[in-house]
């Protein structure tokens, strides 16, 4: 079957990793059901494999894809919980959890097998190439409002780094629940997009918000770590899930979060329960997933590149 897979790992240029072309078929396993894939989505974490985060020699060639939507082996409209491990079915009871690929073949791929458990139905509402853009950057981004910031409508909350996937299915999905959005963002069209996207404002990094927020979701890092700490109310939540700029700032900001009595919480991903939450949240609100390109699968370093380059807003979404 055809797939974009890792070949090789370079840290330094990912993309000269990248292969596309034949790869065996999904092995039956007990458990286990294999999906043809209709549409699949890039996250950050595809970029990170080719860098060898997560990934490793020993592992390859890895077909690369954590998201996907498709058909299941009785003819039904699948969405894939991307988590492999988090519930012991299909894996072993002992296994840690794991994101698709990095123990698993993933999605890019026309066929892909995952545990029987970690297959939900698509909602009628949603495309493929909608539903393929959840289970990861939305998912990661529904956690972090409503079950790790636990905000509430009419609550304020600050998105860092407009235009990234986890950064705009926060702003789109804050909107949605009736909060006060604010984004940041180093470039001025992604503030516009922010902005037609339902945030009431959209700011330079590290530019003075009209007010202090109940929440700000992080995945900038290092850049905007200090703004992000700055911008909290009074026992506020910084929910951290990446740090695209690097993980060490310059100032921890530590005697802030001690007298303020913020509330710094990690944040990875989801679970089943809170994917299927959001697809019906998306199906009964009209809530889509923001798509900046849509590429048949043989075109896949194409929408690599644009992910390297940052040249985005939304997801790049494969079709098959």
């Amino acid at each position: 079957m055809f797939a974009a897979y890792a070949a090789r790992i370079d840290p330094d240029q990912p993309l000269s990793g990248l292969e596309l072309g034949d790869r065996p078929e999904p092995a039956e396993r007990a458990g286990w059901t294999t999906v043809s894939v209709r549409a699949a989505s890039l996250n950050h974490h595809d970029l990170w494999s080719l860098r060898g985060v997560g990934l490793g020699e020993e592992s390859l060639p890895m077909i690369l894809g954590c998201d996907a939507a498709g058909i299941d082996a009785e003819g039904n409209e699948v969405v894939l919980h991307s988590v492999i491990g988090q519930s012991g079915h299909g894996v072993g009871a002992d296994e840690p959890r794991s994101i698709l690929t990095e123990r698993y073949q993933g999605t890019f791929a026309e066929r892909v097998a995952v545990p029987e458990w970690n297959v939900l139905r698509k909602p009628k509402e949603l495309s493929f190439e909608e539903a393929a853009c959840l289970p990861t950057a939305w998912l990661t981004a529904y956690r972090m409002l409503f079950t790790n910031a636990g905000v509430r409508p009419g609550d304020s909350v600050l998105v860092q780094g407009a235009g990234g996937g986890v950064a705009t299915a926060a702003i789109v999905l804050a909107k949605a629940a009736g909060l006060r959005v604010y984004a940041t963002s180093r470039d001025e069209a992604k503030r516009a997009r922010a902005m037609e996207l339902g945030a009431v404002a959209a700011v330079e990094p590290g530019a003075r918000l009209p007010q202090r927020v109940d929440a700000v979701i992080e995945t900038v890092g290092a850049a905007t770590w200090s703004h992000s700490v700055k911008s909290l109310r009074p026992g506020g939540t910084l929910v951290i899930s990446g740090a695209t700029s690097g993980p060490s700032p310059k100032a921890a900001e530590l005697n802030r979060i001690f007298f303020l009595e913020l509330k710094v919480v990690g944040s990875t991903m989801g679970t089943k329960d809170e994917l299927e939450g959001l697809l019906n949240f998306c199906a009964a609100t009209g809530v889509r997933p923001v798509i900046d390109t849509v590429l048949p699968l043989d075109r896949a370093r194409e929408g690599f590149a644009k992910m390297a380059e940052g040249d985005l807003f939304g997801k790049v979404v494969l079709t098959v």
